[in-house]
């Protein structure tokens, strides 16, 4: 009988959740509500409170986290470190995700000091925001976070800058339909489309005007990219990471990218689409997100895609649900709580808060308090 209240209790509870009190609900956070998703455990949770302490403790008293700012350049992580405006963006997702809003909740003082500064680093001219020569991939992380925080306050500042970072997006689609580094590049990569995607995606749940044309052409660019026939088979399935003039180039596919692929399209509103579904027998492949033969904590602390992949592939399994989620996430969850140090953070070639941010976004998925991550 016991048992049978606590179901019931924990029903009602989610259905106030996914009512008209979600903001409100949420903001107590999941510790006040005494709920624990069944795919965390006690030992998850205390990891993902140690890791959103220690980034709350890394915070600068103006809004932003340092980290390096940089790219990849063959097999290493080239940059300097600035205020980065996409780690700043993914740490305040992550106490998002815990259940806080700006100025409620245990982070949310963190949160409001976060998207202050972002709010000021977008650029009045064309929209972009950046800070100490950040690039797209931070514009597009922080045009996410402004989408979900404005779906959660209503916040006619964050609108009004939001509304710029999207034209900005839009206004620097290439031709191909995809994005790439910098607004006005003649080529395009999926890693970088993808973050525009789900910006766009966030705006469009929010109520931000996102014209169609821009969609369609970044589903027919993700499309495009799609490996199909090929005469290697451990090729077939993925997406590459870029495609020009409507040809392939001599590219590279993997993990990362084709999950960047699969969760593009799940952003785009291509549910069914068959790249999808091959994607996710790719990714589900053992030699594709096990490769090498390197143990867990080699890939996560001597890469600098490792949480980049995770990040997508969390997504990619979450929303694909069912028994591919039931059978990705324990092993992704333990593998992050065996790579967590002891004083909370996680770390990469990136840097230690790019990493925990990350982290902690991917142990957080299960908690279905960001909209984005909404099937």
């Amino acid at each position: 009988m016991r048992a049978v209240e606590g179901r019931n209790k924990l029903a009602a509870l989610l259905v106030v959740l996914a009512g008209t009190a979600w903001p409100a609900a949420r903001a107590l956070g999941s510790d006040a509500l005494g709920l624990r998703p069944p795919e965390l455990s006690p030992r998850a949770e205390q990891a993902i409170r140690r890791g959103l302490d220690y980034l709350a403790a890394q915070q600068h008293p103006e809004g932003y986290w340092i980290e390096m700012i940089g790219r990849k350049v063959n097999d290493e992580y080239r940059g300097h470190m600035g205020r980065h405006v996409g780690v700043t963006a993914l740490a305040c997702m992550s106490f998002l995700a815990n259940g806080s809003l700006p100025d409620r909740g245990r982070y949310g003082e963190n949160i409001r000091r976060g998207v202050e500064w972002l709010l000021a680093q977008v650029q009045p001219d064309n929209g972009f925001i950046t800070a100490d020569g950040s690039r797209m991939y931070s514009h597009g992380f922080a045009t996410l976070l402004l989408a979900e925080v404005y779906g959660t306050t209503g916040d006619p500042r964050v609108r009004a800058r939001l509304q710029q970072a999207v034209d900005a997006i839009v206004q620097s689609q290439n031709r191909h339909g995809g994005w790439r580094y910098l607004p006005g590049a003649e080529d395009a990569d999926m890693s970088i489309t993808v973050t525009c995607v789900m910006a766009l995606r966030g705006a469009r749940n929010v109520g931000i005007y996102v014209p169609r044309a821009t969609i369609d052409a970044a589903i027919q660019y993700i499309k495009r990219s799609f490996v199909g026939e090929h005469p290697d088979w451990r090729q077939r399935g993925g997406f590459w990471y870029q495609v020009r003039e409507d040809r392939f180039q001599l590219s590279r596919t993997s993990f990362a990218l084709t999950a960047a692929g699969v969760v593009a399209l799940y952003g785009a509103g291509e549910y069914d689409a068959p790249e999808i579904r091959q994607g996710l027998r790719f990714l589900a492949r053992p030699a594709t997100h096990y490769p090498y033969g390197r143990p867990p904590a080699w890939r996560m602390h001597q890469s600098f895609d490792y949480f980049y992949a995770h990040y997508y592939a969390v997504q990619a399994f979450f929303q694909a649900g069912g028994e591919l989620w039931a059978w990705w996430f324990p092993m992704i969850r333990d593998e992050l709580l065996e790579g967590q140090h002891q004083e909370g953070y996680w770390e990469d070639l990136v840097g230690r808060n790019y990493a925990t941010a990350m982290a902690t976004v991917i142990l957080q998925i299960p908690y279905r308090y960001l909209p984005i991550f909404e099937r």
